[in-house]
Protein backbone atom coordinates (compact mmCIF):
# COMPACT_ATOMS: atom_id res chain seq x y z
CA UNK A 1 0.00 0.00 0.00
CA UNK A 2 1.19 3.55 -0.74
CA UNK A 3 2.15 5.97 1.82
CA UNK A 4 -0.11 9.11 1.08
CA UNK A 5 2.69 11.65 3.09
CA UNK A 6 5.15 9.85 0.70
CA UNK A 7 3.25 10.56 -2.08
CA UNK A 8 2.51 14.15 -1.62
CA UNK A 9 6.03 14.57 -0.40
CA UNK A 10 7.38 13.34 -3.94
CA UNK A 11 4.35 15.42 -5.87
CA UNK A 12 5.74 18.47 -4.41
CA UNK A 13 9.27 17.65 -4.83
CA UNK A 14 8.78 17.06 -8.72
CA UNK A 15 6.33 20.04 -8.61
CA UNK A 16 9.69 22.58 -6.93
CA UNK A 17 12.38 20.84 -9.33
CA UNK A 18 9.75 21.74 -12.53
CA UNK A 19 9.11 25.38 -11.19
CA UNK A 20 13.25 25.88 -10.49
CA UNK A 21 14.43 24.27 -13.75
CA UNK A 22 11.77 26.94 -15.48
CA UNK A 23 12.68 29.58 -14.03
CA UNK A 24 16.54 28.88 -14.73
CA UNK A 25 15.63 28.28 -18.40
CA UNK A 26 13.50 31.51 -18.55
CA UNK A 27 16.64 33.50 -17.35
CA UNK A 28 19.11 31.77 -19.22
CA UNK A 29 17.22 31.40 -22.50
CA UNK A 30 15.19 35.24 -22.56
CA UNK A 31 16.94 37.54 -20.05
CA UNK A 32 20.28 36.76 -21.08
CA UNK A 33 21.93 39.51 -23.59
CA UNK A 34 23.31 38.04 -26.55
CA UNK A 35 26.98 38.21 -25.53
CA UNK A 36 27.16 36.40 -22.33
CA UNK A 37 30.76 36.84 -20.73
CA UNK A 38 34.24 35.99 -21.63
CA UNK A 39 33.47 37.15 -25.16
CA UNK A 40 31.19 33.89 -25.77
CA UNK A 41 28.52 34.85 -28.41
CA UNK A 42 25.07 33.80 -29.91
CA UNK A 43 24.98 33.34 -33.91
CA UNK A 44 23.91 37.28 -35.17
CA UNK A 45 21.49 37.31 -37.48
CA UNK A 46 22.21 40.22 -39.44
CA UNK A 47 21.96 39.84 -42.84
CA UNK A 48 22.02 37.17 -45.85
CA UNK A 49 20.74 33.86 -44.34
CA UNK A 50 22.40 32.02 -47.59
CA UNK A 51 20.11 29.20 -46.46
CA UNK A 52 20.95 25.95 -48.49
CA UNK A 53 18.84 23.03 -48.55
CA UNK A 54 19.03 19.84 -46.96
CA UNK A 55 21.94 21.10 -44.87
CA UNK A 56 19.46 24.44 -43.38
CA UNK A 57 16.87 22.25 -42.24
CA UNK A 58 19.02 20.95 -39.24
CA UNK A 59 19.91 22.51 -36.36
CA UNK A 60 21.63 25.76 -35.60
CA UNK A 61 23.06 25.24 -32.08
CA UNK A 62 25.16 28.60 -31.78
CA UNK A 63 21.57 30.44 -32.23
CA UNK A 64 19.82 30.84 -29.00
CA UNK A 65 16.45 30.12 -30.12
CA UNK A 66 14.96 28.27 -33.10
CA UNK A 67 11.69 25.76 -33.97
CA UNK A 68 10.52 23.06 -35.97
CA UNK A 69 6.72 24.07 -35.85
CA UNK A 70 4.30 21.86 -38.41
CA UNK A 71 0.14 22.78 -38.60
CA UNK A 72 -2.27 21.33 -40.70
CA UNK A 73 -6.03 20.67 -41.37
CA UNK A 74 -6.83 16.62 -42.08
CA UNK A 75 -10.40 14.91 -42.84
CA UNK A 76 -10.94 11.61 -42.14
CA UNK A 77 -12.61 8.71 -44.47
CA UNK A 78 -16.06 9.52 -42.76
CA UNK A 79 -15.64 13.53 -43.79
CA UNK A 80 -14.55 14.50 -39.91
CA UNK A 81 -12.35 17.70 -39.53
CA UNK A 82 -8.94 17.97 -37.67
CA UNK A 83 -6.13 20.68 -37.02
CA UNK A 84 -3.10 19.25 -35.41
CA UNK A 85 0.05 21.24 -34.22
CA UNK A 86 3.77 19.80 -33.72
CA UNK A 87 6.48 21.82 -32.48
CA UNK A 88 9.86 21.44 -31.66
CA UNK A 89 11.58 24.04 -29.50
CA UNK A 90 15.59 23.93 -29.34
CA UNK A 91 16.66 26.87 -26.06
CA UNK A 92 19.98 27.10 -25.83
CA UNK A 93 21.18 28.26 -21.95
CA UNK A 94 25.11 28.26 -22.07
CA UNK A 95 26.36 30.57 -24.31
CA UNK A 96 28.70 29.07 -27.29
CA UNK A 97 32.01 28.62 -26.13
CA UNK A 98 31.49 27.81 -22.70
CA UNK A 99 31.52 23.92 -23.11
CA UNK A 100 35.33 25.10 -22.77
CA UNK A 101 35.23 25.46 -19.23
CA UNK A 102 33.42 22.18 -18.65
CA UNK A 103 35.12 19.57 -16.79
CA UNK A 104 37.27 17.09 -19.03
CA UNK A 105 36.33 14.47 -20.11
CA UNK A 106 32.25 16.35 -20.25
CA UNK A 107 30.35 13.94 -19.87
CA UNK A 108 27.55 13.06 -22.38
CA UNK A 109 24.98 13.86 -19.95
CA UNK A 110 25.94 17.85 -20.08
CA UNK A 111 24.23 19.78 -22.39
CA UNK A 112 23.84 23.47 -22.88
CA UNK A 113 20.73 22.64 -25.25
CA UNK A 114 16.92 22.53 -23.66
CA UNK A 115 14.60 20.88 -26.51
CA UNK A 116 10.88 21.31 -26.20
CA UNK A 117 7.41 20.31 -27.69
CA UNK A 118 4.29 21.21 -27.95
CA UNK A 119 1.17 18.84 -29.70
CA UNK A 120 -2.36 19.41 -30.03
CA UNK A 121 -5.14 18.10 -31.79
CA UNK A 122 -8.63 19.90 -32.89
CA UNK A 123 -10.90 17.89 -33.37
CA UNK A 124 -13.12 19.88 -35.68
CA UNK A 125 -16.08 17.67 -35.25
CA UNK A 126 -15.94 16.77 -31.88
CA UNK A 127 -15.52 20.15 -30.92
CA UNK A 128 -12.78 19.39 -28.40
CA UNK A 129 -9.20 21.32 -28.18
CA UNK A 130 -6.83 18.37 -27.37
CA UNK A 131 -3.06 19.35 -26.10
CA UNK A 132 0.51 18.25 -24.70
CA UNK A 133 3.97 19.22 -24.15
CA UNK A 134 7.22 17.67 -23.07
CA UNK A 135 11.05 19.17 -22.55
CA UNK A 136 14.39 17.31 -21.26
CA UNK A 137 17.67 18.77 -21.75
CA UNK A 138 19.78 17.60 -24.66
CA UNK A 139 20.89 14.15 -23.93
CA UNK A 140 21.37 10.50 -25.17
CA UNK A 141 17.87 9.23 -25.61
CA UNK A 142 16.34 12.10 -24.19
CA UNK A 143 16.19 14.83 -26.39
CA UNK A 144 18.35 16.13 -29.87
CA UNK A 145 18.52 17.60 -33.33
CA UNK A 146 20.82 15.95 -35.69
CA UNK A 147 21.76 16.60 -39.75
CA UNK A 148 23.57 14.03 -41.67
CA UNK A 149 23.44 12.01 -45.17
CA UNK A 150 20.50 14.91 -46.44
CA UNK A 151 18.17 14.39 -43.86
CA UNK A 152 17.51 15.98 -40.36
CA UNK A 153 16.17 14.71 -37.26
CA UNK A 154 14.61 16.03 -34.00
CA UNK A 155 13.27 14.02 -31.02
CA UNK A 156 12.07 15.08 -27.50
CA UNK A 157 10.90 12.06 -25.06
CA UNK A 158 10.31 9.87 -28.20
CA UNK A 159 8.28 12.68 -30.01
CA UNK A 160 9.93 12.98 -32.83
CA UNK A 161 10.29 14.76 -36.67
CA UNK A 162 12.46 13.50 -39.93
CA UNK A 163 12.85 15.49 -42.54
CA UNK A 164 14.24 13.59 -45.51
CA UNK A 165 14.71 14.46 -49.24
CA UNK A 166 11.15 13.73 -49.73
CA UNK A 167 9.44 13.23 -46.80
CA UNK A 168 8.45 14.45 -43.52
CA UNK A 169 7.12 12.05 -40.85
CA UNK A 170 5.49 13.16 -37.50
CA UNK A 171 5.23 11.13 -34.79
CA UNK A 172 4.06 12.42 -31.05
CA UNK A 173 2.04 10.16 -28.73
CA UNK A 174 0.51 11.64 -25.50
CA UNK A 175 -2.12 10.38 -23.26
CA UNK A 176 -5.30 11.18 -25.00
CA UNK A 177 -4.37 11.46 -28.93
CA UNK A 178 -1.30 10.56 -31.07
CA UNK A 179 -0.39 12.39 -34.51
CA UNK A 180 1.50 10.02 -36.73
CA UNK A 181 1.66 11.71 -40.61
CA UNK A 182 3.76 11.62 -43.58
CA UNK A 183 4.32 14.83 -44.88
CA UNK A 184 5.07 15.25 -48.59
CA UNK A 185 6.21 18.82 -50.16
CA UNK A 186 4.17 19.98 -52.79
CA UNK A 187 6.92 23.25 -53.61
CA UNK A 188 9.95 24.11 -52.77
CA UNK A 189 11.04 25.68 -49.27
CA UNK A 190 9.78 29.48 -49.60
CA UNK A 191 11.88 32.01 -47.74
CA UNK A 192 10.72 34.69 -46.72
CA UNK A 193 11.57 38.60 -45.90
CA UNK A 194 14.76 39.17 -47.77
CA UNK A 195 15.94 35.67 -49.03
CA UNK A 196 15.05 33.92 -45.72
CA UNK A 197 16.45 37.55 -43.30
CA UNK A 198 13.00 37.95 -41.43
CA UNK A 199 13.25 41.51 -40.06
CA UNK A 200 11.32 41.71 -36.37
CA UNK A 201 12.68 44.62 -35.00
CA UNK A 202 14.08 48.11 -35.98
CA UNK A 203 17.74 47.20 -36.27
CA UNK A 204 19.13 44.66 -38.32
CA UNK A 205 20.41 41.99 -35.44
CA UNK A 206 16.43 41.93 -34.17
CA UNK A 207 15.96 39.25 -37.29
CA UNK A 208 15.29 35.50 -37.90
CA UNK A 209 16.46 33.05 -40.59
CA UNK A 210 12.77 31.92 -41.49
CA UNK A 211 11.33 29.96 -44.44
CA UNK A 212 8.45 28.00 -44.89
CA UNK A 213 6.69 24.54 -46.99
CA UNK A 214 3.86 26.10 -47.40
CA UNK A 215 2.34 22.91 -49.22
CA UNK A 216 2.58 19.18 -48.10
CA UNK A 217 0.50 16.44 -48.83
CA UNK A 218 0.04 14.85 -45.75
CA UNK A 219 -1.22 11.59 -44.72
CA UNK A 220 -1.37 8.37 -41.81
CA UNK A 221 -3.54 8.78 -38.70
CA UNK A 222 -5.13 10.64 -35.48
CA UNK A 223 -5.46 8.45 -32.75
CA UNK A 224 -7.83 9.65 -30.37
CA UNK A 225 -8.82 7.91 -26.85
CA UNK A 226 -7.51 4.73 -28.42
CA UNK A 227 -8.87 4.88 -31.68
CA UNK A 228 -7.03 4.92 -34.94
CA UNK A 229 -8.73 7.23 -37.27
CA UNK A 230 -7.18 7.68 -40.78
CA UNK A 231 -6.75 10.67 -42.46
CA UNK A 232 -5.81 13.29 -45.33
CA UNK A 233 -4.91 16.73 -46.08
CA UNK A 234 -2.76 19.55 -46.23
CA UNK A 235 0.10 20.91 -43.80
CA UNK A 236 2.51 24.04 -43.61
CA UNK A 237 5.72 23.37 -41.89
CA UNK A 238 7.92 26.55 -40.69
CA UNK A 239 12.04 26.55 -39.34
CA UNK A 240 12.94 29.84 -37.80
CA UNK A 241 15.97 30.52 -35.30
CA UNK A 242 17.43 33.78 -33.78
CA UNK A 243 19.25 35.31 -31.52
CA UNK A 244 17.61 38.53 -30.99
CA UNK A 245 14.46 39.34 -28.12
CA UNK A 246 12.09 41.31 -29.16
CA UNK A 247 11.91 44.83 -28.53
CA UNK A 248 10.52 45.81 -25.29
CA UNK A 249 7.85 47.28 -26.66
CA UNK A 250 6.36 44.51 -28.13
CA UNK A 251 3.45 42.20 -26.65
CA UNK A 252 3.53 39.59 -28.99
CA UNK A 253 2.38 38.65 -32.83
CA UNK A 254 -0.71 37.45 -34.77
CA UNK A 255 0.60 34.98 -36.96
CA UNK A 256 -1.29 33.32 -40.08
CA UNK A 257 -0.43 30.68 -42.66
CA UNK A 258 -3.61 30.21 -45.36
CA UNK A 259 -3.46 27.35 -47.93
CA UNK A 260 -6.15 28.49 -50.77
CA UNK A 261 -7.76 26.41 -53.24
CA UNK A 262 -6.35 28.19 -56.33
CA UNK A 263 -3.32 26.98 -55.07
CA UNK A 264 -1.42 29.66 -53.67
CA UNK A 265 -0.60 30.47 -50.23
CA UNK A 266 -0.27 33.53 -47.54
CA UNK A 267 1.66 34.37 -44.58
CA UNK A 268 1.25 36.97 -42.68
CA UNK A 269 2.54 38.34 -39.56
CA UNK A 270 1.82 41.15 -37.31
CA UNK A 271 4.21 41.79 -34.70
CA UNK A 272 1.95 44.09 -32.33
CA UNK A 273 2.72 46.45 -29.08
CA UNK A 274 1.71 46.88 -26.08
CA UNK A 275 -0.40 49.68 -27.26
CA UNK A 276 -2.18 47.53 -29.47
CA UNK A 277 -0.50 48.74 -32.93
CA UNK A 278 1.30 47.00 -35.78
CA UNK A 279 5.11 47.49 -35.43
CA UNK A 280 6.70 48.25 -39.25
CA UNK A 281 8.42 45.11 -39.31
CA UNK A 282 5.29 43.13 -39.91
CA UNK A 283 4.85 41.43 -42.77
CA UNK A 284 3.86 38.64 -45.20
CA UNK A 285 4.53 36.19 -48.25
CA UNK A 286 2.33 35.39 -50.61
CA UNK A 287 3.07 32.07 -52.89
CA UNK A 288 1.95 31.45 -56.79
CA UNK A 289 0.52 28.40 -57.79
CA UNK A 290 3.91 27.48 -59.06
CA UNK A 291 5.95 28.39 -56.07
CA UNK A 292 7.07 32.05 -56.77
CA UNK A 293 7.16 34.08 -53.59
CA UNK A 294 6.16 37.93 -53.27
CA UNK A 295 7.18 39.77 -50.26
CA UNK A 296 5.01 42.13 -48.70
CA UNK A 297 5.81 44.95 -46.18
CA UNK A 298 3.12 46.30 -43.26
CA UNK A 299 1.75 48.27 -45.80
CA UNK A 300 0.54 46.19 -48.02
CA UNK A 301 -1.40 44.31 -45.92
CA UNK A 302 -4.58 45.31 -43.78
CA UNK A 303 -5.94 43.19 -41.17
CA UNK A 304 -9.44 44.28 -39.27
CA UNK A 305 -10.85 42.35 -36.21
CA UNK A 306 -14.44 41.32 -36.52
CA UNK A 307 -14.64 39.43 -33.25
CA UNK A 308 -13.22 38.23 -29.95
CA UNK A 309 -13.49 34.97 -28.43
CA UNK A 310 -12.39 35.26 -24.13
CA UNK A 311 -10.53 32.15 -22.50
CA UNK A 312 -12.86 30.83 -19.53
CA UNK A 313 -9.06 29.89 -18.11
CA UNK A 314 -6.85 32.31 -18.71
CA UNK A 315 -9.34 35.56 -18.92
CA UNK A 316 -7.07 36.20 -22.53
CA UNK A 317 -9.37 38.18 -25.08
CA UNK A 318 -7.95 36.87 -28.16
CA UNK A 319 -9.35 38.19 -31.70
CA UNK A 320 -11.21 35.42 -33.41
CA UNK A 321 -12.86 36.59 -36.80
CA UNK A 322 -10.74 38.54 -38.84
CA UNK A 323 -10.60 40.41 -42.68
CA UNK A 324 -7.25 40.53 -44.37
CA UNK A 325 -6.54 41.95 -47.28
CA UNK A 326 -3.72 42.77 -49.40
CA UNK A 327 -4.51 45.41 -52.19
CA UNK A 328 -2.08 44.94 -54.50
CA UNK A 329 -2.82 41.80 -55.28
CA UNK A 330 -6.63 41.93 -55.71
CA UNK A 331 -7.03 39.42 -52.29
CA UNK A 332 -9.88 39.76 -49.74
CA UNK A 333 -10.66 36.84 -47.59
CA UNK A 334 -12.50 36.58 -44.39
CA UNK A 335 -10.79 34.05 -41.76
CA UNK A 336 -12.27 32.75 -38.64
CA UNK A 337 -11.67 29.40 -36.53
CA UNK A 338 -13.45 26.17 -36.91
CA UNK A 339 -13.44 25.68 -32.95
CA UNK A 340 -14.00 28.95 -30.40
CA UNK A 341 -11.04 27.39 -27.54
CA UNK A 342 -7.81 26.65 -29.14
CA UNK A 343 -5.93 27.95 -26.43
CA UNK A 344 -2.50 26.18 -25.78
CA UNK A 345 -1.34 26.46 -21.77
CA UNK A 346 2.18 24.69 -21.25
CA UNK A 347 2.52 25.27 -17.39
CA UNK A 348 5.25 22.43 -17.97
CA UNK A 349 7.15 23.78 -20.81
CA UNK A 350 7.50 27.73 -21.96
CA UNK A 351 4.97 28.42 -19.22
CA UNK A 352 3.30 30.52 -21.99
CA UNK A 353 -0.19 30.78 -22.81
CA UNK A 354 -1.09 31.15 -26.63
CA UNK A 355 -4.27 30.42 -29.39
CA UNK A 356 -2.96 27.96 -31.48
CA UNK A 357 -5.93 27.06 -34.14
CA UNK A 358 -6.91 25.77 -36.89
CA UNK A 359 -9.43 28.64 -39.38
CA UNK A 360 -11.26 28.31 -42.34
CA UNK A 361 -10.60 30.94 -45.12
CA UNK A 362 -13.04 32.27 -47.69
CA UNK A 363 -13.47 35.28 -49.86
CA UNK A 364 -11.46 36.82 -53.20
CA UNK A 365 -8.02 35.32 -54.46
CA UNK A 366 -5.63 37.13 -56.74
CA UNK A 367 -7.30 39.43 -59.66
CA UNK A 368 -10.61 39.30 -57.32
CA UNK A 369 -11.36 35.81 -58.12
CA UNK A 370 -13.51 33.53 -55.49
CA UNK A 371 -11.54 31.17 -52.95
CA UNK A 372 -11.85 29.04 -49.78
CA UNK A 373 -9.23 27.38 -47.64
CA UNK A 374 -7.80 26.56 -44.59
CA UNK A 375 -5.24 28.01 -42.39
CA UNK A 376 -3.46 28.02 -38.81
CA UNK A 377 -3.01 31.03 -36.73
CA UNK A 378 -1.09 31.68 -34.14
CA UNK A 379 -1.94 34.55 -30.96
CA UNK A 380 0.78 34.96 -28.53
CA UNK A 381 1.00 37.92 -25.69
CA UNK A 382 -2.43 37.99 -25.08
CA UNK A 383 -2.72 36.33 -21.59
CA UNK A 384 0.21 37.92 -20.56
CA UNK A 385 3.22 39.59 -23.37
CA UNK A 386 5.57 37.74 -24.18
CA UNK A 387 8.31 40.24 -22.71
CA UNK A 388 11.11 40.14 -25.02
CA UNK A 389 10.93 35.88 -25.95
CA UNK A 390 10.98 35.61 -29.74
Amino acid sequence: MKNPRKARTCSRLRHIYRTVFLVLLATAAWAAPPSAGRGEEYLAVTGPCDLQFPSDHGPHPDARTEWWYYTGNLQSEDGKSFGFQLTFFRSRIAAPGTEKSWPRPASHWRSGQVYLAHAAVSDISGKRYLHNGTLSREAPGLAGSLQQSGATDISVRGWSAHIGPGEHRLDAAADRFRIALSLTPLKAPTLHGRSGYSLKGSTPERASCYYSFTRLDTGGTIVLNGKEIPVRGTSWMDHEFSSAPMEEDLAGWDWFSMQLSDGTELMVYLMRRKDGSCAPASSGTFVDASGKSVALDRESIRVDVLGHWRSPRSGALYPANWRLRVPSLGIDLALSPKLADQEMETPETTGVTYWEGSIAIAGKGTGGKPVEGNGYAELTGYAKSMDGRL
